[in-house]
């Protein structure tokens, strides 16, 4: 991440350089179009398991997705990036070049990596960035998951950037699991958008006495695309009648059923989606196949995923709006120039291969009842998995996490988990260190280092780790923990785990039952909370929100080895601190031998480039 004086281009602070610096003018931009983002119907589900193999470029590259012109971070100059497409079982290879001025990583959101943990791209947790000028392969197999993924930078705010696209897995039973037929199937990615690099932004927003006051977007984008009025912004170099900027178009033929499958992939704004005059059967929620439930809206924080149905057979018009609407509760100091609403456009057409008149402006009816404005999820009660799996019927250990914003050093307001503010160790990062600890017989990572009892085999390693700088919760052999987080900011927070779906077993407002609200958050004061809980087939997903001001019970089986971080996907959020990590199975760390491709890049010149500013670089604006 750069660091930058200013907004829109600055001077260098020590990691940085300036915008102009960035971008090379001799590659063109190539348009990606909602068409980009169809799913063939005449793939193969059921061929026998293959490699796929990609081959990426990342590079700094200005466009202006909604009219204004930025610098972006791009995967083969294409924006939003490619999409890649898989069966179960199949091994995706991904070779990757960095051609950007900072250090890089990709992570494959949703994917477990269950035997190839440092393929995770977790920088800091799994593995050491990718330099200026350098190179990494990721190989790894999906295994035991279908379903709607993508892929993001994971080194600092790179995926805001433009440094995204979608992973779409299609499993062996997906015809049993999939309760709707559909005859169409695509992808539609939502995003709030920037202006500015989020570098810039981020150093703003990290400065002292900013308390936790995050950088509001100026706009959304459906699948890259919007529109603004280049008048509102005399200051910015804006076209927006190029092939880059507008509406989202999706064609679709009549009198049929569609898959729609909605990614948020922004940093910070939650969405309320829908299609004028259509309802919406929510048939998958982050890669689990669940028994439909029809809404007219549906709300989707960052990260998470929902695959709809929807069918074209409404008689009052051929066009239709879809709209994204930001849910601004939780947005501190809006800019005069935010435009809440992002606007794409349904288009019936006879058949597949007819087009639709483009220039034609939808007059469709927007839902009459009340929007839910609220920073918060769904109602996950009414989403039930398809494939019944009941939740274990008890935990071996129970964890309590307080989560909250801190004003310390340098009047810096810092995200915390208990008493930990995450910073990464991009030279070391936890997987390699955990791994070589295991093999050495060294005892900070195989004996039982206690500062929250819980359970021999499930316990906070603060022996191996700085607990003030890295909260890592560390378990031995298959264990089941519960893990309660009470949010303790008015800002809501979109909880992800890495490697691992988890049971949503409850979350709510204020405080859950208990015995005494004096006697504190322990697994037996919370017997009245635990005794209502319905385990016979809780939601299996890897993104749930705790509300602000609001708590969140989920229960993880610990049985993929491996460093997982475990971070809120507000990308200000994490960049401020707020991420732990869970160190699991340890018993079988030995076991795992990691590249040297990923073990070199760890001694490379210009991995730090790009990092996030440390709280030090605030000291003079602190007097």
């Amino acid at each position: 991440m750069i660091l930058a004086v200013g907004v829109t281009v600055g001077c260098v602070i020590g990691f940085g350089h300036s915008a102009q610096d960035s971008v090379d003018p001799t590659d063109e931009y190539s348009r990606v179009y909602t068409s980009d983002y169809i799913l063939d119907q005449g793939w193969d589900y059921h061929a026998p398991p293959q490699r796929r193999e990609y081959h990426w470029t990342v590079r700094d590259q200005e466009h202006n997705p909604d009219g204004i012109y930025r610098r972006m971070i791009l995967v083969n100059n294409q924006f939003p990036g490619p999409q890649i497409r898989v069966n179960e079982g199949d091994t995706i290879v991904v070779h990757v070049q960095n051609m950007g001025v900072n250090a890089t990583s990709i992570h494959w959101h949703g994917i477990y990596q269950n035997g190839t943990p440092y393929m995770d791209g977790t920088v800091g947790v799994t593995q050491c960035p990718i330099p200026p000028g350098g190179n990494l392969t990721y190989e790894f197999t999906v295994r035991d998951q279908s379903g709607t993924y993508w892929w993001h930078g994971h080194n600092g705010m790179q995926s805001s950037d433009g440094m995204y696209g979608p992973l779409i897995i299609h499993g062996r039973k997906e015809d049993e699991l999939q309760r709707i037929k559909y005859d169409t199937d695509r992808v539609v990615m939502l995003s709030d958008h920037y202006h500015d690099l989020s570098s810039a932004l981020l150093w703003q927003y990290l400065k002292p006495d900013m308390e936790n006051a995050e950088p509001v977007p100026q706009s959304g984008l459906i699948n890259g695309r919007g529109l603004r009025n280049c008048d509102e912004f005399p200051d910015r170099k804006c076209d927006n009648t190029t092939s880059n900027a507008g509406y989202a178009n999706f064609e679709l033929p009549a009198g049929k059923a569609h898959r729609l499958r909605i990614l948020n992939v922004g940093a910070f704004a939650e969405f309320q989606f829908q299609i004028d005059e259509h309802e919406l059967a929510v048939t998958e929620v982050d890669g689990t196949d669940i028994e439909p439930v029809s809404y007219h809206r549906i709300n989707i924080n960052p990260a998470q995923r929902y695959s709809v149905v929807i069918n074209t057979d409404v008689q009052t018009s051929n066009n239709f709006w879809m709209r994204a609407r930001m849910i601004t509760q939780c947005f501190t100091d809006p800019p005069k120039t935010l435009q809440t609403d992002v606007m794409g456009i349904v288009q019936y057409v006879s058949n597949d291969s007819a087009t639709a008149d483009h220039g034609y402006v939808p007059n469709s009816t927007d839902w009459t009842e009340r929007l839910n404005m609220e920073c918060k999820d769904m109602n996950t009660t009414e989403l039930r998995p398809a494939d019944i799996t009941p939740a274990p019927a008890d935990a071996d250990a129970f964890f309590y996490l307080r989560s909250n914003f801190e004003i310390g050093a340098y009047r810096l307001s810092r995200g915390f988990f208990n008493s930990s503010t995450w910073r990464p160790n991009v030279r070391s990062p936890t997987l390699l260190r955990a791994i070589d600890g295991v093999k050495e017989v060294n005892h900070n990572f195989t004996s039982t280092a206690v500062s929250q009892p819980a359970s021999p085999n499930a316990f906070i390693n603060n022996a191996a780790f700085d607990e003030q700088r890295g909260y890592v919760l560390q378990t031995t052999g298959v264990q089941t923990i519960d893990v309660l987080i009470s949010n303790f900011d008015d800002g809501n927070h979109p909880i992800h785990l890495h490697g691992y779906k988890y049971f949503v077993l409850a979350q709510g407002h204020g405080y859950p039952a208990m015995k005494s609200k004096t006697a504190g958050m322990t697994r037996e004061n919370l017997e009245p909370m635990y005794a209502s809980l319905d385990l016979s087939n809780p939601l299996r997903r890897d993104t749930a929100s705790v509300e602000g001001f609001g708590w969140l019970l989920l229960r993880i089986v610990a049985d993929n080895p491996g460093a997982w971080a475990f971070h809120c996907h507000l990308s200000w959020h994490t960049e401020a601190g707020l991420l732990m990590q869970l160190l699991t199975r340890t018993d079988e760390l030995g076991r795992i031998e990691v590249p040297e491709s990923n073990r070199e890049l760890c001694t490379m010149e210009g991995i730090e480039k790009g990092m996030g500013p440390a709280d030090e670089d605030y000291r003079d604006l602190a007097k």
